[in-house]
């Protein structure tokens, strides 16, 4: 963790702490947190209290220059504290916060194109240590920059284990007191979400789940509404973060769509940064459209859908489960390498952004969608292909141009480059008309096999492609 110093590079953590004994509950009868002023702007972020008497508040500084902050309190020791820091250029391969750009795409702060490629490995941060540090291993040599993770333990079929740590104190299953949060949980959790930012992942952060035998899932409305604050001040300053409501909200019978609304409201209210916010469906589709939702998190296999999402609400499209490559009984988790990675394909010439899971059956049940480790698939070298194709290219995301029902085509650089995907029709060519005076070069793109040959010389107006007569064919077009 970035500590409290003289020195933070933009879009780092700085950290202010704090000591007082508090004779009642510190969570719930203690407020803390600081004013952060540089020259006449002013941000107000919220503390927390972590534990043997210290109170702590994190700020991201997203400008640079001489930071001052001042606290404030209810006990004598907290209020009135002052400091400052100087904020300096960010480092090498820090880019800030990603954010929505065009409408339907992604760009860190600093002006450089975030193409979606995530995975989701929802229990990790609830294995052992060791399983944990595997985890961040295989992600270190993996293609992913997005990671889908629970803060709450997840109990579910392969994954039955008692994690190592809770977020609240009391007994094991039931016996919770839901007004006093364990430090160490959620200092393990955050620690993990730093591993993953020094690793270039960004951590989505799913904040409520179904998948429960605690009762984290059925709190009272008080503690729904404290824990998501304690959250938000712990994790908010990580330019990595960004916020899931929820794993299948529509599973979870005891909530109603007004919670919903208020956890939205309470996140965005105390997010001084305004990551980006989510929720994941299961049967019933949420309005994506309401203001509070900055993209769209789907769970569903109709990929050729993607530009209609698109047109209907008007954001980010990220399909964060199209089903996993497995061979679980479960018909959600047995689809092929083969088959996910078509559907990566089919969702970007759509116009969108698709998410990885993996679930192999393992003696230990040791399932990559759950309790992370290792990765055994075939899809992630050839996931690996596919982003070196996005990020190969002219800046920004994809935007539909010509639609037929075999076939997508998308654009970008306003026509500067266009892709054609043939999913699994296999042709042995294609005909097509370019615009007139305007010349390209040519490249037919196996996506499994994951090669790319180039058609000799430039082409223009009306041609026919070549093509290998087989499945999972892309054509790029590169105006020259």
């Amino acid at each position: 963790m970035d500590s409290s110093s003289d020195t933070i590079e933009r879009w780092g953590v700085f950290e202010y702490s704090a000591r007082a004994s508090c004779d009642g509950n510190p969570f719930t009868d203690v407020t803390f947190g600081a004013v952060f002023r540089l020259g006449h702007r002013r941000v107000r972020v919220d503390g927390f209290y972590d534990g043997d008497d210290t109170y702590r508040v994190r700020f991201m500084p997203d400008e640079e220059g001489e930071w001052e902050l001042e606290t404030f309190g209810s006990l004598e020791a907290l209020d009135g504290q002052r400091a400052s820091f100087r904020c300096v250029p960010p480092s090498e391969g820090n880019h800030g916060p990603v954010g929505v750009i065009d409408r339907f795409h992604f760009a860190y702060a600093d002006g450089t194109p975030y193409y979606q490629v995530g995975t989701t490995c929802y229990a990790w941060t609830h294995q052992e240590p060791g399983l944990q540090e595997k985890t961040l291993e295989t992600l270190a040599a993996a293609p992913f920059n997005k990671l889908r993770m629970c803060v709450f333990p997840k109990s579910y079929r392969y994954n039955r284990n008692e994690p190592p740590l809770y977020p609240f104190e009391g007994e094991p299953l039931e016996d919770w007191d839901f007004a006093r949060f364990n430090p160490a949980h959620f200092r393990n959790l955050e620690r993990r979400v730093e591993q993953l930012r020094d690793l270039g992942i960004e951590a989505d952060i799913i904040l409520f789940h179904p998948y429960d035998r605690w009762g984290f899932s059925d709190m009272p409305a008080e503690a729904d509404d404290r824990y998501l604050r304690y959250v938000v001040a712990r994790l908010a300053a990580y330019r990595n973060v960004w916020w899931s409501m929820a794993n299948e909200y529509d599973f979870m019978g005891t909530k109603c769509e007004a919670d919903w609304e208020r956890y939205f409201r309470i996140v965005q209210r105390r997010d001084p940064y305004q990551r980006l916010r989510s929720i994941h469906n299961g049967h019933r589709w949420y309005d994506h459209g309401k203001p509070w939702v900055t993209h769209a998190s789907v769970q569903s296999s109709d990929l050729h859908r993607m530009t209609q999402w698109r047109e209907t609400y008007g954001k980010p499209i990220v399909v964060d489960e199209c089903r996993y490559e497995g061979n679980i009984e479960e018909g959600w988790g047995n689809i092929t390498a083969e088959d996910l990675v078509h559907r990566f394909w089919q969702g970007t010439a759509g116009g969108g952004y698709v998410g990885h899971g993996e679930t192999y059956l393992h003696p230990d049940d040791l399932l990559w969608w759950s309790k992370g480790g290792e990765l055994r698939g075939e899809s992630p070298e050839r996931i690996a292909f596919l982003r070196r194709f996005l990020e190969d290219g002219p800046a920004g995301g994809f935007h539909p141009a010509m639609h037929r029902w075999d076939r997508h085509c998308v654009q970008r650089g306003d026509g500067a480059e266009y892709l054609i995907y043939f999913g699994w029709s296999q042709p042995a060519e294609h005909s097509i008309e370019m615009p007139a005076g305007e010349r390209y070069h040519v490249e037919v793109i196996d996506t499994w096999r994951m090669t790319t040959d180039a058609l000799v010389g430039e082409h223009s107006g009306a041609f026919t492609i070549p093509l290998p007569g087989r499945p999972h064919i892309a054509v790029r077009l590169r105006r020259i």
